[in-house]
């Protein structure tokens, strides 16, 4: 069933949300360089400790405990219930003493029993290593897909998907460094995520163009892009959606570990969705893209 039966002109204004684009680029690269991003346990180091309690009690009042054990900067928030809490701070101690110390100070002075569910403690040289990994990972994973478009289709493609790729990666950490959310390793395979989803967008749409290129090598290459964005839109539409659907179920039933994780999901499908049809393609506009194909089109159903 297909029901999108009007034409939209989406090239029309399309000067106007590249310029609008690299301002969020450069205001993206900004705030990452003034604010930087709130670097969790992974990539800080530091111990983790999910904790819960006997009856309802104020996250404030845990954190200004844990502050008084010395323990450096110290994170308290509610984890799911309201007595349920994970503490994150930077002093870092794996051996029994070291837990069990806290956890007997902190029964003794909020008066109640504790119950330490899961303690995480990650070392300086565990969180270096694993920050390297984290960018060398998406760097890898963008000169993959560069030399993927590169063979499946020519360079001039290549160039739009890898700038479009760049664009929903850099926003991402941006609007990350604006919210001061927590940057761990499940947004690094969140972002990774988001190339992955962002590509598969913009070769369907890039797959369109290139037949078009081939059944129409004389048609104005606007209104031959423009009719490719219109005939894929149905596709990009109902995928894009159905992923929502899923991803905003887990942000608000998946409790409080998983909200970072879907947030950054639901966001990378907006700004794929946005970059495909905005970013990559318009920029074929500036670029001598070839339309002599000599390959048979294939009209399989």
């Amino acid at each position: 069933m297909n029901i999108y039966k009007k034409r939209i002109n989406f090239l029309k204004f399309h000067k106007f949300f590249l310029f609008f684009s690299l301002l969020l680029f450069l205001f993206s690269l900004l705030i990452f360089f003034l604010k930087g991003l709130n670097l969790g346990i992974d990539f800080k180091g530091g111990t983790v400790i999910e904790m819960k309690v006997e009856t309802p009690i104020k996250s404030e009042t845990i954190r200004q405990e844990l502050l008084n054990l010395n323990l450096g900067d110290v994170k308290v928030k509610e984890f799911g219930k309201t007595t349920q809490f994970l503490a994150i701070f930077e002093k870092k101690g794996s051996s029994n003493n070291f837990v069990n110390n806290i956890k007997l100070n902190l029964t003794r002075n909020i008066n109640q029993n504790i119950d330490f569910q899961r303690v995480e403690v990650v070392g300086p040289k565990i969180s270096k290593e694993l920050s390297k990994k984290g960018y060398l990972a998406v760097f890898i994973a963008l000169i993959c897909m560069l030399i993927y478009i590169w063979f499946r289709f020519e360079w001039q493609f290549s160039i739009g998907a890898i700038l479009a790729l760049a664009h929903d990666v850099f926003i991402t950490i941006g609007v990350f460094c604006l919210l001061s959310f927590e940057f761990n390793l499940s947004i690094v395979a969140a972002i990774l995520t988001i190339i992955g989803y962002s590509m598969n967008d913009t070769v369907v749409i890039y797959d369109r163009i290139r037949e078009n290129l081939k059944k129409y090598d004389s048609k104005n290459l606007t209104e031959l892009i423009d009719d490719s964005i219109n005939e894929t839109l149905p596709r990009t539409i109902k995928t894009s959606v159905t992923t929502l659907l899923a991803l905003l179920s887990i942000y608000i039933l998946g409790g409080e570990i998983l909200k970072g994780f879907s947030f950054a999901l639901i966001w990378g499908v907006l700004i794929g969705t946005y970059s495909s049809i905005y970013i990559a393609s318009p920029l074929l506009l500036y670029i001598n893209v070839k339309r002599d194909w000599s390959d048979p089109i294939d009209n399989t159903p």
